[in-house]
């Protein structure tokens, strides 16, 4: 294995289990106040886990007995972590098919700054007629053009983060110019469904852009993963086969795990190493170490590694009984395999993924 394998870990509620909030150790109202997140947060960045991420949704919460059904907003829950936090990594899921691009790219851009360089945020779509409704927007379209409205939204993103040069804050305060207006640049970006002009309201981030991540729920995600620097692959027999794909692009046909089902499409031969351009990819799996261990799932996990992935999304059944496990066991199981790196590592997101920082398209053309 060229290099230690990235670690991730899901926030979502009070974990991935619907009842985790009604365990005895769980004070529900820390769900609504964000403490589980900071305190999942905390624990994984002390540990050594590379990232952490946010779940989200659209839909209106259901009246379920037992689950919880409510959440918070998975980018200001990020917000809310980034200042009680040093190194960790900070993702959360913003569906882009009902969002405003041009708010999608500030938002995520802020974070970066109030991070310092630790965010990115995970592209999700939605075909749900319920989320349409919920929010009062369009009639939801099939998969495949949401997710290629999604591309376009990446891509506008990308734009607008250059639309800043690195060096247009100049804080004269003899002329009292805070900003050189000739370094930022409009976009004029146009799409079938939406056009931005530019620039942003917000400067360019630390890390150039904040990275982007897509998780593959479907056949029509691949497609747009390929664009990405980050992807959730969900855990099944075809991550290798799903991981070139994502490598080499050959065409041979795969199946990929999805609610409606399994659907093919087209992918590669053997599984080859991440090469410079393509994308990190994690699989992203449920798991219960409270209450199963770890022994099992460090031989899944060596076996992953042996499958081409860079690393591991663990998506905690409770984050407040599976999180310290996870910390205080699996983590230094994997250091004395050789699996995961050394705990404490600072810098950006982009650093901790082994990803260059993007040189600014607009600076090269004024030039």
């Amino acid at each position: 294995m060229s290099r230690p394998l990235i670690t991730a870990i899901e926030i979502d509620g009070a974990g991935g289990d619907p009842g985790a909030w009604r365990g005895p150790e769980v004070d529900p109202r820390a769900v609504l106040t964000g403490e589980l997140a900071v305190r999942a947060a905390q624990r994984a960045e002390a540990a050594g886990v590379d990232l952490v991420t946010f779940a989200d949704a659209l839909e209106a919460p259901d009246d379920v007995p037992d689950r919880v059904s409510v959440r918070l907003d998975a980018l200001g829950l990020a917000a809310r972590v980034a200042p009680v936090t040093q190194r960790i990594g900070l993702l959360p899921a913003i569906t882009v098919t009902h969002t405003e691009p041009f708010h999608v790219q500030a938002s995520v851009a802020t974070l970066d700054h109030i991070s310092g360089g630790r965010a990115g945020w995970i592209a999700e779509v939605s075909t749900s007629a319920e989320a349409a409704a919920v929010v009062g927007r369009r009639v939801p379209a099939p998969a495949a053009e949401t997710w290629r409205e999604a591309r376009y939204v990446v891509d506008a993103g990308r734009r607008l983060w250059d639309s800043w040069e690195d060096d247009a804050i100049i804080r004269d305060a003899a002329t009292g110019r805070y900003v050189d207006r000739e370094k930022l640049h409009y976009v004029d970006f146009e799409t079938p469904t939406f056009s931005v002009k530019g620039p942003s309201i917000v400067p360019r981030p630390p890390q150039g852009h904040p990275i982007t991540a897509i998780r593959v729920t479907g056949a029509e995600a691949l497609a747009p993963a390929a664009d990405a620097e980050l992807v959730f692959l969900p855990e099944s027999d075809d991550v290798p086969t799903q991981v070139r794909v994502l490598r080499d692009g050959d065409r041979r046909s795969v199946s990929v795990a999805s609610e409606g089902g399994r659907r093919s499409v087209a992918v590669t031969a053997d599984a080859p190493r991440r090469r410079a351009g393509q994308p990190v990819v994690l699989v992203s799996v449920r798991v219960r170490p409270h209450a199963e261990g770890v022994g099992q799932l460090l031989g899944t996990i060596a076996r992953w590694a042996g499958a081409g992935v860079d690393g591991v999304h663990l998506r905690p059944a409770s984050l407040e009984l599976d999180v310290p496990v996870i910390a205080e066991q699996l983590l230094p199981a994997l250091r004395e395999r050789g699996l995961a790196g050394p705990g404490e590592r600072a810098g950006s997101l982009r650093g901790r993924l082994g990803l260059r920082r993007p040189d600014n398209r607009y600076a090269r053309s004024a030039r």
